[in-house]
């Protein structure tokens, strides 16, 4: 008996072991195949269940991708999926309700700035990885700011990007009534870009930075090298019934409740947009108009476009994506965010009906959470 009672618990230890090398032994191709079927939640799971899981992972982006909400309390971050309406998601083991994110880049990497914009840093919201920033008030070539300046600054349309096997990476905001600064890695200070004073938006793609100044003038930048070199300048004509001033959210003085907010949008092939957004408040009615920018020169014509083909566009990100890369993208379309003292959501203007519907949106009336921004989570893998 006491031989059977020993043999007993190492059979079963035995079979245990079996059955987990058994899943771990699935064929990589079946294992890619289920993972091109997961919700990003399902992904990220599937993929911690063993090594060999993980590595089949690696090969595969899953087809279905749906925005997320990063929600804010005085003593949490939490993730909100859509797909899973009655679950938040803790991050665990990282505390990002001390710090303010300014943007995102890849949907795992967030800016973040302290309340008084006195430091930055990047972190990574799933695998915890955190970049440190030089000091603001560390600006190479210009006034240094005190800290006791700082009272009301603001970091101003800020954009970055982060290489993920290597952590190379780089980050720009603009100074308001001074120019635009940047810190690559190594970097010990915020450096000047010249000629940009009035900057209105900043987007940054593949390498190159495009710049909207006050009055419709485009200009594009090469950071691909050590020092910034400017490739492109061109003024877009505004119409008569849009403001001159092209900052990124004014008012008409022939129509006082109608806002205004323009934006530059880099499309998938390189094309350089101006994206008007038109909120009419008395009949609270939204509208777009998008222009194509000149390849060279001053146009003295605005060459308005009414389709983006089979692209979609991701407003306040500044890009366009192609619209079956994303869960429920229409092509043709503009999705951009908004929010008020109680709800917050994405809206989908289609440039076919020229009507806006609902995709996502978020209640927090019940006062559990006082901040949040929309983000597109990204499957892409660190080293």
């Amino acid at each position: 008996m006491e031989t059977e009672e020993k043999q007993n618990p190492n059979s079963h230890e035995l079979i245990i072991r079996d059955t987990r090398n058994a899943w771990s032994e699935l064929p990589a191709d079946l294992l890619v195949t289920v993972f091109e079927r997961l919700g990003y939640a399902n992904f990220q799971r599937a993929k911690s269940i063993c090594s060999s899981w993980h590595s089949a992972s690696r090969q595969c982006v899953p087809k279905k991708k749906i925005h997320w909400l990063i929600l804010n309390s005085k003593d949490s971050c939490m993730l909100f999926n859509p797909e899973e309406k009655d679950k938040l998601y803790q991050t665990q083991d990282l505390d990002l309700s001390k710090g303010d994110w300014i943007a995102t880049y890849g949907g795992s990497w967030f800016l973040m700035s302290d309340d008084l914009c006195t430091n930055l840093y990047i972190v990574n919201i799933f695998t915890h990885e955190i970049i440190n920033l030089p000091p603001v008030e560390s600006q190479l070539g210009m006034r240094k700011m005190k800290r006791d300046e700082y009272n009301g600054f603001t970091i101003l349309s800020p954009v970055f990007w982060v290489d993920e096997k290597t952590k190379d990476y780089i980050v720009l905001w603009r100074l308001e009534y001074s120019c635009v600064v940047y810190s690559k890695k190594g970097d010990m200070f915020w450096n000047p870009i010249p000629k940009t004073s009035d900057c209105y938006d900043v987007v940054y793609k593949n390498h190159k930075l495009y710049l909207l100044g006050r009055y419709g003038v485009v200009r594009i930048f090469s950071l691909a090298g050590e020092t910034p070199q400017e490739s492109f300048l061109c003024r877009v004509p505004t119409p008569n019934n849009e403001p001159f001033d092209q900052r990124l959210e004014v008012r008409h003085w022939r129509n006082p409740w109608t806002r205004y907010r323009t934006k530059l949008v880099v499309t998938v092939t390189g094309q350089v947009l101006k994206v008007v957004q038109l909120y009419k408040y008395l009949s609270r009615v939204w509208s777009f108009r998008v222009y194509k920018v000149c390849s060279s020169g001053f146009s003295k014509k605005k060459k308005q476009i009414k389709s983006l083909g089979d692209e979609t566009m991701l407003f306040e990100q500044g890009i366009t994506v192609l619209a079956n890369d994303v869960e429920g993208f229409i092509s043709n379309a503009i999705y951009f965010s908004y929010g008020d003292e109680d709800t917050t959501g994405i809206l989908v203007f289609d440039l076919n009906t020229r009507k806006v519907e609902p995709l996502h949106k978020y209640d927090w009336s019940s006062g559990q959470f006082f901040g949040g921004q929309w983000f597109l989570p990204s499957f892409t893998h660190s080293s």
